[in-house]
């Protein structure tokens, strides 16, 4: 018997962006006949819903808003719900998974850490990190930055992305053999296709869930088929092509476009 998850999706509660709250996120994942779904909404680093004004502890509570209100629903429904988050460094985007609301609070300087600083600190609390839509270009961005040596898996398809964003990340996850996942990257609720990954086992918590990763093995992607087909012709202009992060966290460009 398959495990389904989601592995990345935003409420209203957590996320600037967000149109719907964690009890209906849960009430569609149920319905759609998911085990269990990870909410990952976006940290101060980037599009919060919270008062970046407000003091540390305050804004670690109501940041917690969304998984709270999706895991009551779950608990009553019979979903699983497990906490994460997505920060945004500089527009590269990294989901963490393992992290508990008392581990947040006392850590506040978490908010400004380095991509080696997160990735370091969110192993020592036994954690992974994921880099989210690693090819994925918005016109708030200047260039694709890939955090290779600041995560453990990247996310290959998401159901906010281009296709051919999805089809680069294959390729470039194939090259590196890196664990991969998938995510809906949900902010709507029941308007929007669900991706994720399929388990052999139930997940008891989300450390549970960073074990999978960490452990590399590749969990089986819940993607429509032929989404990671590259495009016969793919056109990758100057705003699209791909740099590198070095071990100073520099954007170096890449020799590759990860288009064949």
């Amino acid at each position: 018997m398959p495990f389904l998850y989601e592995t990345h999706m935003h409420t209203c509660q957590g996320s600037a962006c967000g149109k719907v709250t964690g009890k209906e996120q849960a009430r569609v994942y149920k319905e759609a006949g998911f085990t269990g779904i990870i909410i990952t909404d976006h940290f101060f680093g980037g599009n919060t819903a919270v008062n970046r004004e407000l003091p540390w502890e305050e804004r670690v509570d109501l940041f917690w808003k969304g998984y709270e209100d999706a895991k009551e629903e779950g608990d009553r429904i019979g979903l699983d719900v497990f906490f994460g988050l997505e920060q945004n460094i500089h527009f590269d985007e990294y989901l963490i998974y393992g992290l508990t609301k008392e581990y947040m609070k006392a850590h506040p300087e978490m908010e400004h850490w380095t991509r080696h600083e997160q990735l370091e600190e969110v192993h020592k609390a036994g954690g992974c990190v994921v880099q989210a839509h690693p090819f994925r270009m918005r016109n708030y961005m200047d260039r694709i930055r890939l955090g290779l040596k600041y995560c453990d898996g990247i996310e290959v398809a998401n159901a906010g992305n281009d296709p051919l964003d999805d089809a680069r990340a294959w390729l470039y996850g194939k090259e590196f053999n890196l664990v991969m996942s998938a995510g809906s990257d949900n902010h709507k609720g029941a308007d929007w296709p669900l991706y994720g990954v399929s388990l052999d086992h139930r997940l008891t918590d989300i450390k549970d869930y960073a074990k999978v990763i960490l452990s590399g093995k590749q969990p089986e992607l819940l993607i429509p088929e032929g989404r990671l087909i590259m495009p016969a012709d793919p056109v990758i202009d100057e705003r699209h092509k791909a740099y590198m992060l070095d071990d100073d966290e520099q954007d170096v460009p890449t020799t590759k476009e990860w288009t064949e």
